[in-house]
């Protein structure tokens, strides 16, 4: 089974096993073929894998073929059946999508390489969508030939390739595939431009697909010089593990970049895409209030907060449970409500457990207000509420606070952020340090 599908494999990560997205169509038929067909591929190993959405009659039969193809290739196949739902907000065709990428994530394990049968058709298409959507280079770059994807990466081959040639290929190896009837009908706007605005604009520019993925390419390029400069800045300015960006910086920006930068800043954080408006709502109701406003932009479960003089971005999570507590003897790590734990570590390895005892089991409950806390140095207690806010803890992160506390109700440390004589006296004796994780903090 020899291949001729010219496949950039030196754009490939060194290392990995090729997990391929087999629809059973056209494509993803011409691309398992030719990558069955390179010893040094099935080497590293290659697998494929189905996504049944069920959302047409002849699905089962498509995965029926697609599992006889891929035994006759000799690449193993698995399966996998979705939901998809109706009421997802982004139709039918995005709620799929989401659940197919979904799908396939959860087959790919660290470092392996998802691979699809992009070509460079779809990306015509995916450059004029994103045009008449109004982006800027980021998104007219379209589909990008490799990207990371969860703990491994996602890797286009085909994008340099016409479906012309795809299907010259197919038919010169006898190859069989499925044909999805849902791709006949101009509905869909993908779909729309495929079968009416290319064919229409290739009647009078017969490369108009190559030169519009051409633009992709080079918007793409033009991006990646400007990310540089964004990631130098990220990386020099974004503190809390990424999560917080000064609003100095931001305003010292022009509005072209500092809405970049705020893209960048969300998606290295793996929160949802900023909508539409979102960059606006930022620019007017958080940038452009007062310092103790605890203005506040919250969208598909993330959320961008501002307090004093820093934007704070992260999932929205709830706080701990008001009537949530637990005996901790510090001897293992405490998982706490919502995620993140407490533990001890030792002072000279913050970064190991350390396994110990405390003379009498502690509780560990939420904040509930009126707490009061004697801090090392000093010699009487002060309000717990008072002491967060000189430490600068911003509200809603006081929620998520544990409180260590005695038999004796004595307040022994909230999370730690701030410790009383009694518990620091004790550590100290000890080697030992008191390290908290807060839910979604990196462990």
């Amino acid at each position: 089974m020899a291949s001729s599908l010219p496949l950039p494999f030196d754009a490939l990560p060194a290392t990995g096993a090729l997990v391929v997205g087999f629809s059973g169509g056209l494509d993803s038929s011409a691309l398992l073929h030719a990558l069955a067909a390179e010893p040094a591929i099935r080497a590293r190993g290659l697998r494929a894998v189905h996504v049944h959405h069920g959302l047409h009659a002849d699905a089962g039969d498509w995965a029926a073929h697609c599992l006889r193809q891929a035994a006759a290739w000799g690449v193993p196949l698995q399966v996998i059946e979705v939901q998809v739902p109706a009421d997802a907000g982004l139709g039918l065709e995005g709620a799929a999508r989401e659940a197919r990428y979904a799908a396939l994530l959860s087959t790919l394990g660290p470092g392996e390489v998802l691979v699809t049968a992009h070509h460079l058709d779809d990306q015509a298409e995916t450059f004029l969508l994103r045009a008449l959507r109004a982006s800027g280079p980021e998104g007219l770059g379209a589909m990008r030939p490799l990207r990371r994807f969860g703990g491994g990466w996602h890797w286009r081959p085909l994008l340099g390739l016409s479906r012309a040639v795809l299907e010259d290929h197919a038919r010169a190896h006898g190859l069989a595939w499925v044909d999805d009837p849902s791709n006949a009908l101009a509905d869909a706007d993908r779909n729309f431009l495929r079968l009416e605005v290319l064919p229409l604009l290739q009647r009078r520019w017969p490369h108009a697909a190559a030169a519009l993925a051409r633009s992709a390419g080079l918007s793409a390029e033009a991006d990646a010089l400007l990310q540089e400069d964004e990631e130098a800045l990220l990386h020099q300015h974004a503190g809390e593990h990424g999560h917080t960006l000064p609003v100095e910086l931001l305003l010292s920006l022009t509005p072209a970049r500092r809405a970049r930068l705020l893209r960048l800043w969300v998606r290295k954080l793996g929160l949802p895409p900023l909508p539409a408006r979102g960059i606006d709502r930022i620019e007017h109701e958080l940038l452009q209030a007062r310092p103790d406003a605890e203005a506040c932009f919250a969208w598909s479960g993330a959320r961008v907060l501002r307090w004093r003089g820093l934007l704070h971005a992260d999932q929205e999570r709830p706080p701990l449970p008001a009537d949530w507590s637990a005996t901790w003897d510090g001897h293992a790590p405490l998982e706490l409500p919502g995620g993140g734990s407490l533990c001890f570590v030792d002072a000279d390895a913050k970064d190991q457990p350390a396994a110990t005892a405390f003379d009498a089991p502690l509780q560990v409950r939420a904040r509930q207000g009126g707490e009061r806390i004697r801090l090392p140095g000093r010699s009487h207690s002060h309000a717990l509420k008072h002491v967060l806010q000189e430490r600068a803890v911003p509200p809603w992160r006081r929620a998520h606070l544990p409180l260590l506390v005695d038999a004796g109700g004595e307040v022994l440390a909230a999370a730690d952020v701030a410790l009383s004589a009694t518990l620091q006296d004790w550590l100290g004796a000890r080697g030992l340090t008191l390290r908290w994780l807060a839910p979604g903090d990196p462990r």
